[in-house]
């Protein structure tokens, strides 16, 4: 067998490692991952967030948050909506079409002109 080149050796070693990673990262038959942990309950509360509900008759209470940034996003919403709408069509099949009936009307203008003159 020939003797051993930088590169092979530096190949298998970088091959070797991303094995054994590739085989850890997992974590099912090695014990607990160093990616994942175990956490701090022992079952989820099934609430979103994890937000237990207010009692009956009771409304929950806003954080200090949560006002503007409702405001904002209504007011963020209406303005690109006024806006978007409102913005000029500046595409270049309007341009386009524009500059045709533009044409379209110094024709007509001129053979309108020829007849008369006729």
């Amino acid at each position: 067998m020939p003797p051993a080149t930088p590169f092979a050796s530096a190949s298998a070693t970088i091959r070797r490692r991303v094995l054994q990673s590739l085989r850890t990262r997992g974590g099912a038959e090695s014990g607990p991952s160093r990616w994942t942990s175990a956490g701090h309950e022992e079952r989820p509360k099934g609430y979103l967030f994890n937000r237990t509900p207010p009692p009956p008759g009771e409304s929950r209470k806003w954080e200090d948050w949560e006002l503007p940034c409702y405001i904002t996003s209504f007011l963020t919403i209406v303005i690109l909506g006024v806006g978007l709408n409102a913005k000029p069509d500046l595409t270049i099949e309007t341009w386009a079409h524009q500059k045709a009936l533009e044409r379209l009307k110094i024709e007509n203008a001129f053979a309108s002109s020829n007849d008369s003159s006729e």
